[in-house]
């Protein structure tokens, strides 16, 4: 799924939660060129790795898994 808006090296990213299926968003720095980390689900507060790839300033790969 597509980045939905930019703002100072910031994309929010939507996705479904591996846990719950819910359609969420997280705000990813796209000033780095790349990060994994985890962070919970502000549905269902489940921990989901994310891991995500930016090139020219855009998200190029993210993935969302169950920890």
């Amino acid at each position: 799924m597509a980045p939905e808006s930019l703002i100072l090296g910031e994309v929010e990213y939507f996705f479904t939660c591996p846990y719950c299926c819910e359609r969420i968003s997280m705000v990813l720095d796209t000033s780095v060129k790349g990060q994994t980390y985890v962070e919970d689900c502000e549905v269902c507060c489940q921990p989901i790795e994310v891991r995500y790839t930016v090139r020219h300033d855009e998200v190029c790969r993210f993935e969302a898994a169950a920890v």
